[in-house]
This record gives structure tokens, C-alpha cells and sequence, in this order.
């Protein structure tokens, strides 16, 4: 991999992957909202999957620069870690509380 040929594709590869794992979070919490915690569930698995792939790719840019390629520092590599780090924080808060949902549900039936 030659990170700086295509480091403007890996890094808007980190921002989709990222949003879409936050969208899908935040789905997650609506559909607990409603008590649809099966769809709850799956929206959460959804949103992990997508996080694994934007950190499958922040993986590789650190890793090739482990090895000693230097990459290109930009604004927008920097918003797309910021982007993944929110969306990681966002979706395990999400977690937490559909865990809480679920709970409260429980003793209320």
C-alpha cells in the first residue's frame, strides 16, 4: 500500500465508515426507544461492523507509517480521526444506554 496515492481515498473511507456506524447507532437507540430492542440489536451490530472497517483502513495509515512511509499530514486526516473517535464514543454511550433501556423495560413488564 502506498498510503499517500490514495490517502485522500483512505481518509474519506474513515469518515464513511465512520458516519455510517454513528447513523446506525443512533437508529439503535430509536428503535429502543420504541422497545424494538431485536432491531436495536441489529442496528448496534451494523454499527460495529462499519467502525471495524473505518479502523481496518486508520490501522493501515499507522501501520505504514510504523514502517517508516511518511504520510501527509492534513486537516482532513485529522477530522477523519476526530469523526471515527466520535462515532466510537457515540456508539458504546448508545450501547450503555440501550443496555439501560432494556433494563428499566424489564422491571416495568
Amino acid at each position: 500500500m502506498d498510503p499517500n496515492n490514495n490517502l485522500e481515498q483512505e481518509i474519506f473511507q474513515i469518515i464513511s465508515h465512520a458516519g455510517t456506524a454513528r447513523s446506525f447507532a443512533y437508529e439503535a437507540l430509536q428503535a429502543a426507544e420504541d422497545f424494538d430492542f431485536l432491531k436495536a440489536d441489529e442496528l448496534l451490530k451494523q454499527s460495529e461492523e462499519e467502525l471495524a472497517e473505518a479502523h481496518k483502513t486508520q490501522t493501515q495509515l499507522i501501520t505504514a507509517e510504523l514502517n517508516g512511509e511518511k504520510l501527509e499530514k492534513s486537516l482532513l486526516l485529522i477530522h477523519a480521526q476526530d469523526h471515527l473517535m466520535t462515532a466510537i464514543s457515540e456508539q458504546k454511550l448508545i450501547e450503555r444506554i440501550i443496555r439501560l433501556t432494556k433494563k428499566l423495560r424489564e422491571k416495568t413488564s
